[in-house]
């Protein structure tokens, strides 16, 4: 089905140069509830300067059956492609879904218009269609901005770069993925300090209703405001997009002391504390894996250098064997103490790189959060083990 709209959408977008102008648009879809769906979506409208049915450009499909399709997914190595089909068309799903979708009419030079449908026209071809997907650089949304861009002779991008409101890949990132607990987790431990950098309007237009927000300010190349007229397409019957809300550290500073202090008093109850280390570790162990295989083995540059790693320890796993025999009312091994203080020293360094690093990360919850645990296990297992109570 991608190859038949691949081969077919362009044949019914070429634009006469010197005929009337066609007329373009931005639709906006709110976000879905399917964790690719999070963030929104969007796409390009060309209407054709002599008539016919309105044709959707978008930059978001991706072929599953594609050979190796997860392991390029866990790499970062994306490929997705640019359809040309009818709107009526692209909205279906998300009308069955239940996705609000709006229509912003541009108001381009004729001149500009025209170069705009045929450059679309022609990356929708096959042998053109296909790019190389990043989540935040090279998505849906930038595919339209820099398109826009090119056909406004760089006019939008003038305009936004100069701009910021404070956000950054990862506060947007949390904050649409907030409504799954699961993928809102992945993104704050996952994401590295590049994630961090404050953005300008036209980086923070990788989410498509920034960028909608963004085009009702921009002027075009003559002075008059770019969205001429705005149209809704479809309601929307899903939960609304989260909104905008600060980080508050205090309840995790909270939590790490309760949390330390019920270990702390429960130092000498040897099964109490392996029921709380092994899952503990074991999360520890596994999502510092997957932290260091990000950096070191993957393409995803948002998770490189990322100072969680000294939290979340790959030597942690190191602990299971211990926390097993403590499970089970057992002295562990001569090695367990050394190998306990050696994990919670690390985590020790996430305190001062927070402090003193000139590419700040914003972790410092998850520091709070889990230190001081690492600390009183290390404090509680890390000597001379008391009389066994179970």
């Amino acid at each position: 089905m991608l190859w038949l709209l691949l081969a077919a959408g362009p044949a019914a977008a070429a634009v006469d140069e010197h005929g009337p102008a066609p007329r373009i648009g931005v639709v906006t879809m709110q976000p879905g509830t399917v964790f690719f769906e999070r963030f929104g979506h969007d796409a390009l409208v060309v209407a054709p300067a002599g008539g016919g049915p309105l044709l959707s450009y978008n930059f978001g499909f991706f072929d599953p059956s594609e050979t190796d399709f997860i392991g390029n997914f866990v790499r970062g190595r994306m490929m997705y492609y640019l359809v040309a089909l009818p709107l009526d068309e692209d909205l279906a799903g998300y009308r069955d879904a239940g996705r609000g979708a709006g229509l912003q009419w541009l108001d381009l030079p004729p001149a500009q218009a025209r170069a705009l449908a045929d450059d679309l026209a022609e990356r929708a071809r096959p042998e053109n269609a296909r790019y190389r997907y990043d989540y935040f650089t090279a998505n849906c949304s930038t595919m339209v901005r820099d398109a826009l861009d090119r056909a406004m002779d760089g006019g939008l991008r003038s305009q936004l770069s100069g701009r910021s409101r404070g956000n950054t890949y990862r506060s947007e990132a949390v904050r649409l993925a907030s409504p799954a607990p699961w993928m809102w987790l992945g993104f704050d431990l996952g994401l590295g300090p590049w994630a961090d950098q404050p953005l300008s309007r036209w980086q923070e237009a990788f989410v498509p209703m920034r960028l909608a927000d963004s085009l009702r300010e921009v002027r075009n190349s003559e002075g008059r405001p770019l969205v001429q007229a705005e149209q809704a397409l479809l309601p929307q019957r899903l939960p609304a997009e989260p909104g905008e809300r600060a980080r508050a550290d205090w309840p995790w500073l909270l939590t790490g002391l309760v949390l330390a202090a019920l270990l702390w008093a429960a130092r000498g109850r040897r099964r109490v504390l392996g029921g709380f280390a092994l899952p503990f570790w074991l999360f520890c162990g596994v999502a510092g894996l997957l932290l260091a295989y990000l950096w070191g083995l993957s393409e995803h540059r948002a998770a490189w250098a990322n100072r969680n790693l000294l939290l979340l320890n790959p030597l942690a796993l190191l602990l299971l064997p211990g926390a097993w025999q403590l499970l089970r009312g057992r002295r562990p091994g001569r090695l367990f103490a050394w190998a306990a203080w050696t994990v919670a020293g690390i985590a020790t360094l996430a305190l001062p790189l927070h402090w003193l690093s000139l590419q700040a990360q914003t972790n410092a919850q998850w520091i709070m959060l889990l230190l001081p645990v690492h600390l009183a296990l290390a404090l509680a297992l890390g000597r001379a083990p008391a009389p066994a109570r179970p």
